[in-house]
């Protein structure tokens, strides 16, 4: 059990904080696999509508509740979801940005560790006064928004700011603005707006600081916690049936009592079975 630290506010305006989660087992690693070319945000939907059994008062919660989370707490869903499956350590490998080192290292850290900021008040939409005097009322960015404008990110970068600004601002002057007015705003103002959005919005840190041991210089790498949890995650369906089919021909297990292990669990099994063909063997 968690707390997000934004939330899910319903039609009702009732905000679901509280969730459970389960880890993700040998259905969600067949998912990954069989979509490994599918974009991330898409998949993030996918992959917590099947394990987050609990918002609030949301039970089951289906993919159109996911798909409307924050952007930070579906970064917090996915973070918890991987300590729920392999455990809170993390042991992550990069490369020394500076030219002339380059070295490679190996960095630890606890997810515990990764910094959480709640929002300095939870609303479902904000109201407030810019500095030109125009009174704007907006939302924060959800995972619909990243679902919707993903391929438009991976092309032009500026026109899917544009984009998800005219989504995220209900109001602005007393109108509601199109992607048209909102390219048209001095860049001052859009700025202040991207402000005052990011200042109202949960946050879950997505860097990490580090040092080299060869040259000792400090930096920060960017945490890409789609790519690292997917990339954690993420397994050849090869191996995996190959795992499914020697714990059923040794065990009689069934394929939906196996799949439904997680990954760790399926491995302490052939561990403990590789072991005692081992000793076997040895018997003979």
């Amino acid at each position: 059990m968690g707390l997000l630290p934004g939330g899910f506010w319903d039609e009702h305006g009732g905000l679901h904080r509280e969730f459970d989660l389960a880890p993700l087992t040998g259905r969600e690693e067949e998912l990954l696999a069989a979509r490994a070319a599918a974009r991330p945000a898409a998949l993030v939907t996918e992959v917590l509508s099947r394990c987050v059994s609990r918002l609030g008062d949301i039970s089951p919660v289906p993919p159109a509740v996911t798909r409307q989370l924050l952007v930070a707490d579906r970064n917090h869903l996915l973070l918890q979801l991987r300590r729920a499956t392999f455990g809170d350590q993390v042991r992550a490998t990069l490369t020394c940005p500076w030219t002339e080192c380059g070295e490679r290292m190996s960095v630890d850290f606890s997810i515990d560790a990764v910094p959480v900021e709640p929002p300095p008040h939870r609303a479902p939409h904000y109201t407030e006064t810019l500095k030109d005097g125009q009174e704007i009322t907006f939302r924060l960015p959800t995972g619909a928004d990243q679902e919707e404008l993903s391929g438009r990110l991976a092309v032009n970068e500026a026109e899917a700011l544009t984009a998800l600004l005219a989504r995220c601002v209900l109001d602005l002057g007393g109108a509601r603005p199109d992607a048209e007015r909102i390219a048209a705003l001095p860049a001052i103002t859009r700025l202040e707006i991207e402000e005052r959005m990011r200042r109202a919005a949960p946050k879950v840190e997505q860097t990490l600081a580090a040092a080299c041991a060869e040259c000792g210089r400090t930096f920060v790498a960017p945490f890409d916690i789609h790519r690292f949890v997917f990339g954690e995650l993420r397994t050849d369906n090869t191996l995996l049936y190959q795992e499914v089919h020697y714990l059923a021909y040794h065990y009689h297990w069934s394929e939906s009592e196996i799949m439904a292990m997680t990954r760790d669990k399926r491995q302490t099994y052939i561990d403990v079975l590789a072991d005692a063909i081992e000793v076997l063997n040895h018997g003979a």
